[in-house]
């Protein structure tokens, strides 16, 4: 009975995640939520355990007002969510770069050298199996990454109660400038690869419609 509830409360929360169109700007998150929603968010899976993301709260206001006419798909979100989070995607994680150094000995402790096993592992993974190239391809691969912290994150909101929406409507190329024009990110490691926003729906959630699962769902 117990399990039987837990699946109905998991398919509950997947129903309730909506993407939120109206916001009601006189609610605010605690502290506390936050904070819960960002180690989820730092928490999550990523390709050999390498993080290649970071997240930005946009909180100043002016901010906020001058990336309005290149983020049309985050006016209403702008209008009235309580957080707007920017997450950013590496574009120079390699074998042998030196954030993966940074970051297997100074943040797992663990011994690095480009030609240990778990190095030479991980680059022919990226040139060989994914034929990774060149920068963009660098970044399109964090990037999707960076995607399942965010999808972790909005589940996470969602169980708080707290509404939320991915947002990829924007231009990338005057967002990226944008950013490294105001000092908020290096364009040399960084690059935008999706916002979300955060914050308590004023609108009523429309109940989902998928395809059956038969369609998209094959056993072989």
């Amino acid at each position: 009975m117990a399990l039987a509830k837990t699946r109905e409360h998991v398919l509950k929360i997947a129903n309730q995640r909506y993407a939120t169109k109206k916001y009601d700007p006189k609610k605010h998150i605690s502290d506390e939520d936050w904070q819960t929603i960002l180690q989820v968010g730092r928490l999550s899976p990523s390709s050999f355990g390498y993080e290649p993301w970071r997240f930005i709260l946009l909180k100043d206001e002016k901010l906020k007002e001058a990336i309005r006419p290149f983020s049309w798909g985050a006016i209403n979100s702008l209008d009235g969510a309580d957080k707007i989070l920017l997450i950013l995607a590496r574009k120079d994680v390699t074998y042998d770069a030196d954030y993966i150094q940074h970051l297997v000995a100074e943040v797992k402790h663990k011994p690095y050298s480009p030609d240990s096993p778990q190095s030479q592992h991980f680059k022919v993974f990226q040139e060989r199996d994914l034929n990774i190239q060149t920068t963009e391809e660098r970044f399109d691969w964090a990037a999707r990454q960076a995607y399942i912290a965010m999808a972790n994150m909005m589940t996470a909101a969602t169980e708080l109660g707290i509404d939320t929406c991915p947002i990829e409507g924007f231009n990338y190329p005057q967002m990226n400038q944008f950013l490294a024009e105001h000092q908020i990110m290096d364009p040399k490691h960084w690059q935008i690869a999706v916002m979300v926003s955060f914050g308590y729906r004023d609108q009523p959630i429309k109940p989902k419609v998928r395809q059956p699962l038969a369609d998209i769902y094959e056993e072989i």
